[in-house]
This record gives structure tokens, C-alpha cells and sequence, in this order.
């Protein structure tokens, strides 16, 4: 699947795993864009974070078959979504209760379709960040989240 921007300027944001096996919009509210530089996003991303997000009943997924959730045994309310035919990683979410956000889905900003329209607002877990990597002393960052 080629990148294609959204041609309506008013359309909901959308995206796809690199694949096309998983593609989703959004019709609601979506977050500003934060890096998140723990350890696990690393891992999972390869990099950090940069996650934007919504409401969990605002997320449409258009095609999900190849959609897979990974629970990490240490952490089993915590979920992250990828794409098992390409890998692309797509979503981050909390299965379940307090004190974290669970009605909140985080989304990899870069599966998103051009133009986003976002910006990165903040940087949190610094702290855990590659040491290859210099921060952006223009972006608002956290030790923690």
C-alpha cells in the first residue's frame, strides 16, 4: 500500500500498518503528539514513542485481521497492538484498571496518513532515553510520565 495523504481536509485522521492489513480512523478528539523514551517503548519501536491517542470508542478500525495484541508477562494490563503480517507497531493501551487511563488508546504516530496536523508536545521518561539520542530542548520533557 503507497502512502496516500487524506485528500478531504476535513476527514477524520487515519492510518495503516505498512502492510495495509491494519488500517483505522479516528472520529473524535486525538491527542497531541508525546515521545515516550521508557524502556519498553524502545524495545517496541525500535526508537521511542511518538504517540498520539484518543478514546478508545472513538478509534475505527477499518481492516483488523492481522491485528495482534502483545501482553508482556511483567505487565499483563498493558497491551500493545501490531500488525503480525508486516510487524508495523500501532497501539499501546491499558487492559484495565486504575490508576492508569483505560478508556484512552495511544496510537504510533507514524502509522497516521499526511497531513497529521499535530505536534509534538512533550517528552516523557528522559530519563530512560537512548544515549544516542539528544532530546529537543524545544520540547516540554519529564522524568517520568
Amino acid at each position: 500500500m503507497s502512502e496516500n495523504p487524506r485528500l478531504e481536509p476535513d476527514s477524520p485522521p487515519s492510518g495503516h500498518c505498512l502492510c495495509g492489513a491494519v488500517s483505522y480512523e479516528v472520529h473524535g478528539p486525538i491527542r497531541q503528539v508525546w515521545n515516550c523514551h521508557c524502556w519498553r517503548c524502545r524495545r517496541w519501536t525500535g526508537h521511542y514513542m511518538a504517540g498520539s491517542g484518543c478514546k478508545r470508542s472513538d478509534l475505527r478500525l477499518l481492516s483488523d485481521a492481522s491485528l495482534t495484541w502483545h501482553h508482556p508477562a511483567d505487565d499483563p494490563n498493558v497491551a500493545y497492538g501490531f500488525c503480525r503480517e508486516c510487524g508495523s507497531s500501532l497501539f499501546w493501551q491499558v487492559a484495565e484498571g486504575p490508576p492508569r487511563q483505560t478508556d484512552h488508546i495511544a496510537i504510533c504516530a507514524g502509522t497516521m496518513d499526511l497531513p497529521t496536523g499535530l505536534h509534538t508536545e512533550w517528552a516523557i521518561f528522559v530519563d530512560d532515553a537512548a544515549d544516542y539520542h539528544t532530546l529537543d530542548p524545544s520540547i516540554e520533557s519529564h522524568h517520568r510520565e
